[in-house]
């Protein structure tokens, strides 16, 4: 009778989670992510999530033996009440590279992307999709300047990448072939596929050379109104870290020991294709010389600033796209990896909950088992981590809670 009774709880469990993936499938399926009433909405519901980054996706499944992988992270995510997942449409030059050369692709790693997207879709997991780096992993601005000096451009360092007019119309195709893609598995454009929750400009601008954001705010005003103009359906965002620039020298203190990083968070997100704003906190890497204490300290007044300016003057919610601690910070201990996480999801929930302009945080990085050279140092293993994983789990949970009670959403 025992053994009956256990198998019928398994069968009710199983039954439940079919369900739940079925109907995710189903809203996703046929329903873009929108924003309405400064909150991300699907069909008119508040949409509010729980999300991860994992980046190293279209890379591990350009080998499709090893594309197994990434259905085990959706699905262990998707157990979690995970919802949203960023990860890179690029890599340029170097090993399983998308983008061989300019406008040269490689279908199997393409297909490798592809196949990234069709999980997603099968799972109900949203995406993010950013479209270059600003570093030098995956090619980024490095390569775009690499291939124009094969070419015999006139071009200096890697913030030429900003003005120039050849490396532009080298990412401008970038963009037109990546949205213009037919999915291989699901036949569908990805310009047309709701499975993508927005696109990504780029992963973390910066720029050296000129520190008050308004190089970079340029090449964003032109980019953004490029790529909305092959896509008016997907939200865009541009992938910002969150540091304030000239146009607000108030708040340029709330940057990381006051710099400036040639970016400038209120004036580009105030461009009009720009549709919400991110941030990412690395409070351990950024004030790696102060206490863990000071380290908090700052990341609760980076968090309050960036709200209440996307409520208040941009008027457009906010995603927390990265954040974590690194096991590899001086005197890490697990304890402050959670505290750090539990800070984020109760503040997001706080900000959700108490006036809108908040869409969810993506932890970075989940990874499955038997992948140590994609550590960075923050990598979560979730079938190898039960407490990381129950507090992961429990603010997917509040969130969707949170979703129900706010309802249906005014135009």
């Amino acid at each position: 009778m025992a053994m009956i009774s256990r198998i019928n709880y398994i069968f009710v469990i199983f039954t439940l989670f079919t369900s739940l993936c079925n109907a995710r499938k189903l809203q996703l399926q046929s329903k873009f992510v929108t924003i309405q009433d400064n909150l991300f909405s699907i069909n008119g519901q508040a949409f509010l999530f729980n999300g991860f980054n994992s980046y190293w996706m279209m890379d591990v499944g350009a080998d499709p033996s090893q594309r197994y992988r990434i259905s085990t992270v959706f699905g262990e995510a998707a157990a979690l009440g995970l919802t949203v997942c960023r990860t890179w449409a690029f890599n340029d030059g170097g090993d399983h590279a998308l983008q061989i050369s300019p406008g040269v692709y490689d279908e199997q790693v393409f297909q490798s992307l592809d196949f990234v997207i069709y999980q997603a879709r099968k799972i109900g997991i949203r995406l993010i999709l950013s479209l270059v780096n600003n570093w030098d992993d995956y090619g980024g601005r490095k390569q775009y300047v690499k291939w124009a000096q094969d070419a015999g451009v006139q071009v200096n360092n890697t913030d030429d990448f900003f003005t120039n007019s050849v490396l532009k119309g080298y990412y401008k195709n970038h963009v037109q072939k990546v949205l213009t893609r037919i999915n291989y598995f699901t036949g569908i454009a990805y310009k047309d596929d709701p499975t993508i929750m927005a696109w990504e400009l780029m992963n973390e601008p910066r720029c050296e050379s000129e520190f008050t954001g308004n190089t970079v705010h340029a090449w964003v005003q032109e980019m953004a109104a490029y790529l909305k103009s092959l896509d008016s359906k997907h939200l865009l965002e541009i992938g910002l870290e969150g540091f304030y620039g000239a146009s607000e020298p108030d708040r340029t203190k709330y940057n990381p020991d006051g710099y400036l990083y040639g970016t400038d968070f209120i004036k580009s997100n105030l461009i009009e294709e720009i549709d919400f704003t991110t941030i990412h906190a690395y409070p351990g890497a950024w004030l790696s010389n102060q206490s863990d204490e000071a380290q908090m300290a700052f990341f609760k007044e980076w968090m309050r600033s960036h709200w209440v300016d996307s409520r208040r003057t941009l008027k457009k919610p906010l995603v927390l796209a990265e954040f974590g601690k690194s096991e590899r910070d001086r005197g890490y201990d697990v304890k402050i990896r959670h505290g750090l996480m539990n800070f984020a999801y109760s503040s997001n929930y706080k900000f959700a909950k108490a006036g809108k302009a908040i869409g969810g945080a993506l932890v970075w990085q989940i990874l499955p088992e038997e992948m140590e050279n994609y550590n960075d140092g923050y990598a979560i293993v979730l079938s190898e981590d039960a407490s990381t994983s129950a507090i992961i789990e429990k603010q997917s949970v509040r969130m969707r809670d949170l979703a129900l009670l706010i309802g249906r959403l005014t135009q």
